[in-house]
């Protein structure tokens, strides 16, 4: 059973992410490291002790459609309930609305756990916490009225419409569409798929947010706008009214997170109200739509990086766990009586302890980059939020393919009794395989990270970050201390791995060569991973957090550096190749 690492999530927000810094210098307002220690704690035990256990309930059984309405999992509308009272929904939400003004560190922190104990019920919740955000932030005072204290409270839930069955990726090609009505409503017509958690028994009112394209809007995506369509609509006085004309017309059967429902939604096909057409409000201004979504789309980015943080978490503890106990063979040394357990074998320990990089790696990229968030709205915001906006690309991709990493070797750990489900190492496998595709597969992720990233300030953000790292590096090898062993040196390499291969991009898409640059944006966006993955474990490992765990720390950090991170220099090969790899492709599938 999963169990939420609470000391770990603490020791790399405080000492590895930035934190305690930011604590000391008053930067998070009247945010104390008490504070900080009791709200991870309590969000550790509603994780352990809540959530896991329904989490087998909720694959089982999965989300299911009966008489056009979707009934979850046993169980799982009692843990909403009790998750919203809990006051989770608002951790990050404004003060004016119900929520508590939390920094973005704590809640990502909170996200890991729930995820961790279940990945197909934390979704749900997700969505709508980053509706309010995009709601906050754009919408007219009217709706943020109506619908914010429910939707901060957890009252009522929220939902991302942007899929239809032929517009994927690619918004600009979208066919729902809105039409003006007197009154300043729209009436929305369309399908779109894949619209996870669009239907469910949790709340009595599901508020929708659906990309539509106006008759006189422009072509592509400059020509979308958004708009709050709600399941039910809501009186003046707050209170329910009719069925509004948008609902489920099936959902999908999945290779994993089956306990969220992943729905077909139907808008303005004439089944509810007095005329077709579902009712909605506009968001933010006409065919300025993805701007606004953007604003939902970036912090669910990151929070499905943490989906893939969770799950590698998960993945280790069970293996770990089953490694100890399962006995097979004698590993070499091996002197006691009978067969040894598993993790005694070196190839074995090899997985577990790449597993464990992997995961630390994934989850102090993902806490920085929530770190970064929180400073972006200070003093040197510039600053903060260019580094945010380079770090979110790798934080999605980076922990998500961590997470298929690690389960997929959770499953090799386990043997024959990982491909079974009795075990549990497959569903975390099966769930994992999700978050590199949804938010932007990985792939646009490098897309963005390459082309838009990497050039903010003429390149010279990511300049000074590099420099940050050798700094670390530079500390890793002064320190001299036996427990690193070359550390130091070869996290330098790695990190002129990533130096050459920035410069080499910055380069090529100066000389308009897109699409060379383009061939190598993933092994960068790799790259770039693994080299924050040495760097934060040797911070970590230089830092003293006062829990005798040093030893440990530097122990991981070392194994890193020798069998890890060596990668870079292969995948800055693989970057600067881009024109011979679009030549063999061309050449090859054609």
């Amino acid at each position: 059973m999963y169990k939420a690492p609470v000391e770990e999530i603490a020791f790399t927000l405080k000492h590895v992410a930035g934190l305690a810094p930011a604590l000391e210098s008053g930067r998070l307002g009247d945010l104390t490291d008490d504070l900080v220690d009791a709200i991870l704690s309590e969000a550790g035990r509603f994780a352990t002790e809540e959530v896991a256990p329904l989490a087998e309930i909720g694959d089982r059984q999965g989300a299911r459609l009966v008489d056009g309405a979707v009934k979850m999992p046993d169980g799982w509308p009692a843990l909403y309930k009790a998750w919203a009272q809990g006051g989770w929904n608002s951790l990050t939400a404004a003060p004016d609305f119900g929520g508590q003004g939390l920094p973005h560190m704590l809640h990502v922190a909170a996200l890991e756990m729930w995820n961790g104990g279940s990945m197909a019920f934390a979704i749900g919740p997700t969505l709508t916490i980053g509706a309010v955000e995009a709601l906050t932030a754009h919408g007219s005072d009217h709706l943020k009225a109506t619908y914010l204290p429910k939707m901060v409270s957890g009252e009522w839930m929220g939902s991302m419409n942007l899929t239809e069955p032929h517009a994927g990726s690619d918004l600009g090609v979208m066919k729902t569409r809105a039409e003006r009505r007197a009154d300043g409503t729209y009436r929305i017509f369309g399908q779109k798929i894949f619209i996870t958690y669009g239907e469910h028994d949790f709340t009595d009112n599901i508020v929708h947010l659906v990309l539509a394209r106006l008759p006189d809007a422009p072509a592509g995506t400059r020509g979308i706008s958004l708009f709050l369509v709600p399941k039910f609509l809501v009186g003046e006085d707050g209170s329910l009214g009719p069925r509004n004309d948008a609902y489920c017309h099936s959902i999908e059967h999945k290779l994993g997170i089956h306990g969220s429902p992943t729905c077909t939604m139907i808008y303005g096909d004439g089944r509810f109200g007095d005329e077709p057409g579902a009712i909605g409000w506009l968001i933010g201004e006409e065919n300025r739509g993805l701007a606004c979504m953007f604003t939902m789309m970036n912090n669910a980015r990151l929070a499905v990086g943490m989906q893939g943080v969770a799950i590698a978490e998960a993945a280790t503890q069970k293996a770990i766990a089953y490694a100890k106990e399962r006995t097979q063979g004698k590993a070499p040394g091996w002197q006691e009586s009978g067969m040894s357990p598993i993790i005694e074998h070196p190839d074995v320990a090899r997985m577990l302890l790449t597993m464990k990089v992997l995961t630390q790696g994934a989850r102090a990229i993902a806490y920085a980059c929530a770190h970064a968030v929180d400073l972006s709205h200070g003093e040197e915001a510039k600053h903060w939020s260019e580094r945010a906006s380079l770090l979110t690309p790798v934080a999605k991709s980076f922990a998500t393919d961590a997470g298929v990493d690690v389960s997929s070797l959770g499953v090799q750990v386990h043997g024959g009794m990982g491909f079974i489900e009795e075990t549990g190492a497959a569903r975390l496998y099966r769930d994992a395989r999700i978050a590199p595709i949804y938010e932007g597969t990985n792939g646009i992720q490098a897309i963005d990270l390459v082309t838009r990233k990497l050039p903010l300030s003429d390149g010279n953000h990511i300049r000074g970050f590099i420099a940050e790292l050798r700094d670390i590096a530079v500390k890793a090898r002064a320190a001299n201390a036996p427990a690193l062993g070359e550390t130091g040196a070869r996290l330098e390499a790695s990190i002129a791995d990533l130096q050459a291969a920035t410069e080499w991009l910055l380069a090529t898409l100066a000389d308009g060569r897109q699409a060379e640059a383009l061939a190598g944006a993933t092994p960068y966006q790799r790259l770039f991973g693994l080299v924050l993955t040495g760097a934060y474990l040797a911070k970590g490992a230089l830092a003293d957090g006062g829990d005798g765990r040093n030893g440990e720390r530097a122990a991981l950090c070392r194994f890193a550096a020798e069998n890890v991170i060596g990668e870079t220099a292969a995948l800055k090969e693989r970057v600067v190749s881009g024109a011979a790899s679009l030549q063999a492709a061309r050449v090859v599938l054609e």
